[in-house]
């Protein structure tokens, strides 16, 4: 038998029988002959089952010719034939040859092209709330609403969050302006005055100094509270005490508030000691680490969910998500979110640094390296120095006048943990340890065991070490209001 005289031949087609078979049902007929040059031979009920091979496969077009071949030899009574025929015959096979590699060429390009739609995909720009709008326009069709906004609401055009908003024919009524006004220039814990925007004709009402709540006049007529305010992580950092207080204000008055998302640039990290009840002020509000690792929208779902607001109401909250976003990408702000954080640096050194805002210790301000550097009349001579001067978000900054020596932390590598070495070098080397912390230093940490552990000569990694207990038991509170991987 043909089969069987093919499997002695190639016994590797033993662990295919159909294969062999295939090839028997092939050349039981005749051969017809087609080229003594390319010893090919072509069978008219094969023609199609070559095709399939060719098309389909090109490893298995080539063993399988080579076996035609073989058999062909040894099966045909072929003599000879005109050349014409040969070149008819020859040009077909080249045509199938070509045909299957083509198909091979098409299927790389089409792999290739599946790569790049997968390397597009994890590239996505990351949007923020705002220019998440499909999801909230349609819920401030025909309602009456307020804004908490500052220089940070805008879209990835560099829209201002409020003139699309008008564009889009919605009903804005009021904006409300957090701690350094709603165009972001007014220095830190300076009072910001009501007013008139005059692009917009919109009045502008303060949310700072004696009015951090809006009273419920103020919210007369209002449907829909939006608010669009970009955060840094960082517990001291003042727009989350605004958002508790629009929250509480929204519940009490039955206005729906709508929180526009933003990416927090310190998002990965969650460290710092938490915040004791009996040290809340407008700096720290809730019992938190000092860096929260969640993003504004996330914040608020945590304020609502653990009843924080007062007499442990709640506020009919939707949170408008960011869309490409997970929490370990680096996100860089497009605008300063307040006038000393100038960059990507300042903002990730900024919770670290701002522990000096509580000691005799300058953090950059009056300088053009706000949270980038530190520095003291009262520490070592060093190469490094600088003189604070009033200037555009600091009238009146520690140390004003004076020369400091310290440390440019400009260049330094990003930090992922809340950094005690630079405040303990402080410590360790000024000239009076006496004088080093002010008052303000236990609103910043929350707690008095920071300045206690620092005094006693406590390491750093023994701080840190009585911090765990409390980050383990927030990141579990944590982890049911997180939206974002």
């Amino acid at each position: 038998m043909l089969t069987s005289e093919l499997l002695s031949l190639y016994p590797e087609m033993m662990i295919c029988p159909l294969k062999a078979e295939t090839f028997w049902r092939i050349f039981c007929c005749n051969p017809i002959p087609v080229a003594i040059e390319t010893i090919i031979i072509i069978i008219p009920r094969a023609i199609a089952v070559i095709a399939i091979f060719i098309i389909g496969a090109d490893i298995l077009l080539l063993w399988s010719l080579a076996v035609m071949s073989r058999l062909a030899i040894k099966y045909s009574n072929f003599k000879g034939m005109s050349s014409s025929l040969v070149f008819k015959n020859t040009v077909l096979f080249s045509v199938l040859l070509m045909v299957s590699c083509g198909a091979s060429v098409k299927s790389k390009e089409e792999r290739a092209k599946k790569k790049e739609v997968v390397a597009e995909n994890t590239t996505l720009e990351i949007k923020t709330g705002a220019d998440n709008y499909v999801a909230y326009l349609p819920l401030l069709k025909d309602k009456k609403v307020g804004i908490v906004t500052n220089q940070t609401g805008i879209l990835s055009n560099k829209t201002h969050v409020v003139d699309f908003l008008l564009e889009q024919k919605i009903n804005l009524q009021k904006i409300y302006a957090p701690e350094h006004g709603f165009r972001g220039t007014a220095d830190a814990g300076e009072h910001v005055v009501d007013g008139k925007d005059t692009k917009t004709g919109l009045p502008i009402l303060s949310l700072y100094g004696d009015n951090k709540k809006p009273k419920p006049e103020q919210l007369a007529g209002i449907d829909v509270m939006v608010f669009d305010l970009q955060d840094v992580g960082a517990r001291f950092y003042t727009y989350i005490s605004s958002l508790h207080y629009i929250m509480e204000a929204c519940a009490e008055n039955n206005i729906t508030l709508l929180v526009l998302d933003r990416p927090n640039p310190n998002g990965s990290i969650v460290d710092g000691p938490i915040l004791e009840t009996e040290f809340t002020s407008f700096i720290g509000m809730h019992p938190i680490p000092t860096l929260h690792g969640m993003t504004i929208g996330e914040y608020a779902q945590m304020i609502n969910g653990e009843k924080w607001l007062k007499d442990g109401e709640q506020c009919k909250l939707t949170v408008i998500p960011c869309l490409n976003y997970k929490r370990e990408m680096f996100y860089s702000l497009p605008v300063k979110p307040s006038p000393n954080l100038p960059n990507d640096q300042a903002i990730n050194l900024y919770a670290s640094l701002c522990l000096f805002e509580g000691t005799n210790v300058s953090s950059g301000r009056g300088t053009e390296k706000q949270f980038q550097i530190y520095g003291s009349p009262f520490l070592p001579k060093s190469d490094f120095s600088f003189t604070p001067v009033s200037n555009f978000g600091s009238k009146d900054p520690m140390n004003k006048g004076l020369l400091c020596y310290g440390e440019d932390l400009t260049q330094a590598p990003k930090v992922h943990q809340l950094e005690l070495k630079w405040l303990i070098k402080a410590y360790t080397t000024t000239a009076d340890k006496t004088k080093f912390f002010t008052p303000f230093f236990t609103k910043l940490a929350g707690t008095k065991k920071l300045q206690q552990q620092i005094e006693a000569g406590v390491s750093e990694n023994d701080i840190r070490k009585l911090w765990e207990k409390g980050l383990s038991d927030f990141k579990v509170m944590r982890k049911k209001y997180l939206i974002y991987d």
